[in-house]
């Protein structure tokens, strides 16, 4: 158990050393370059704000991976009209199933009208052959 602590307390401190490293080469070897830029923000002087750095890669230029590019966003584009109409065929579904429970309701109240309608012309339940 302990090696083991070891061995990650070891591995972190590296890592951290490495990134610690690797930011102060970022940075420039010279560290009298950066110190005239932070005065005038210590001084109060507002300084412009750096412009907006692209991080994304200009557009491949291998036909392969140009096609992998291609198809991944036709896919997407299908994927999304592919769920588009199925919502929009739900919707015609929910609506054909009201517009059908009405028509039987509606069919439903006529049928029993006129069936009242029947017995109440022929009182004596006679009927006429």
């Amino acid at each position: 158990m302990t090696q083991i602590r070891k061995l990650l307390t070891g591995a972190a401190l590296t890592v951290f050393a490495a990134a610690f490293a690797h930011g102060a080469l970022a940075q420039g070897a010279d560290p009298g370059a950066q110190m005239p830029s932070q005065a005038p923000a210590a001084a109060g002087v507002a300084q412009p704000a750096p412009a907006p750095q692209n991080l994304t890669a200009p557009g491949p230029t291998d036909p392969l991976v140009q096609k992998r590019n291609a198809d991944a966003q036709a896919n997407t584009e299908y994927r999304q009209a592919k769920k588009e109409a199925k919502s929009q065929y739900k919707a015609q579904v929910k609506d054909a199933k009201i517009n059908r429970k009405a028509d039987r309701q509606a069919a439903d109240y006529e049928m029993k009208s006129q069936m009242q309608g029947q017995s109440a012309q022929q009182p004596g339940g006679s009927t006429e052959h």
